[in-house]
């Protein structure tokens, strides 16, 4: 309370208004939001494929599969759709595996960093092993196939898994990514499947991405 030319007047204090605060559950896909729309997408698709029949099913995954076939007559958008359909493990097991896993890169990396490796691995492995089934079919060799089912998330999965493995500490470099590469080739061994050669594939381009300057000099993130 003071006075002014006679007058007596008063300050009321100030009332602050906190926004409040919204929670971890909401933080974190803010902090991500490739991922959650990736993850949003998947379980779109995924929900999807759930409602329809085998026979609508067996024909989505076809069309949208980059196999040598769809690569010869022009399909190359099937490079990336085929990335938008969880296969070969339960759909809530890919969904859940994408959100750790690309979730864990974007939040470290950023989302420009963390897609770019995810669609590296997904298009670079893609094209190597269905180039590699081109080069079979065309000598000859017995096995190979044109119109083969190669959908999923797993080489994109794998190549970001490697290239944290390689850019994470000492101890995780040096057990975490040889164990990696150890269940890759043994499950390669056992079903010789070209998803297994793939995986080894995607590894190998997590690896060599976390070699480029671009993810070795990040600038370091606030929590």
């Amino acid at each position: 309370m003071s006075e002014r030319g006679g007058v007596r007047t008063g300050s009321r204090p100030e009332t602050v208004r906190r926004t409040p605060d919204p929670g971890p559950a909401a933080r974190v896909p803010a902090r991500v939001p490739l991922t959650t729309v990736y993850v949003l997408l998947l379980a779109a698709v995924a929900w999807w494929l759930a409602s329809q029949g085998r026979g609508e099913r067996a024909r989505f995954i076809r069309h949208n599969s980059s196999n040598v076939h769809h690569m010869e007559v022009g399909k190359w958008w099937t490079l990336f759709t085929s990335g938008l359909v969880v296969d070969g493990v339960p759909a809530w097991l890919g969904i859940v595996a994408v959100a750790l896993v690309v979730g864990l890169a974007e939040w470290r990396w950023g989302a420009l960093r963390a897609g770019a490796v995810f669609v590296y691995g997904h298009l670079g492995a893609t094209l190597l092993t269905e180039g590699a089934m081109a080069v079979m079919l065309s000598t000859g060799i017995p096995g190979a196939l044109s119109h083969a089912r190669d959908v999923g998330i797993s080489y994109g999965l794998v190549a970001t898994g490697g290239c944290l493995l390689a850019l994470g500490p000492a101890r995780l470099r040096r057990y975490g990514l040889p164990a990696l590469a150890v269940a890759l080739a043994t499950a390669w061994a056992l079903d010789q499947q070209l998803a297994d050669a793939g995986h080894l594939i995607a590894l190998a381009l997590g690896v060599l991405a976390s070699r480029t300057r671009w993810l070795r000099e990040l600038p370091l993130r606030k929590p």
